[in-house]
């Protein structure tokens, strides 16, 4: 599945840089393990996004590689997906919703 497309990345640039409580554009997620990475910001130079990161070691704000995540192969063919269904949020309430 490519992770980035094409109405992701105008999206992404239209929200731009974000500070306090950023809309969160969005969510990909690991079908066979435990690692979801909500995104907030794309830099489509580079194909790396920053964002909120669960699931793995801790929980942490950080950059990860769309490129990378494409490349890692899971269990039985699969890969690291895109939520399909995911509706644009704001962070805090995403937290709330999930806690």
């Amino acid at each position: 599945m490519k992770l980035i497309t094409k109405e992701l990345k105008q999206r992404f640039e239209e929200v731009g840089r974000q500070d306090e409580n950023p809309l969160v554009v969005a969510k990909f997620f690991d079908p066979a393990g435990s690692g979801t990475w909500y995104a907030t910001e794309y830099d489509v130079e580079t194909n790396i996004c920053f964002g909120y990161v669960t699931g793995l070691a801790f929980d942490e704000w950080g950059s990860f590689s769309i490129t990378e995540m494409e490349a890692i192969k899971r269990p039985f063919g699969l890969t690291i997906e895109r939520d399909l269904h995911f509706e644009e949020i704001r962070f805090n309430t995403l937290m709330n919703i999930n806690s």
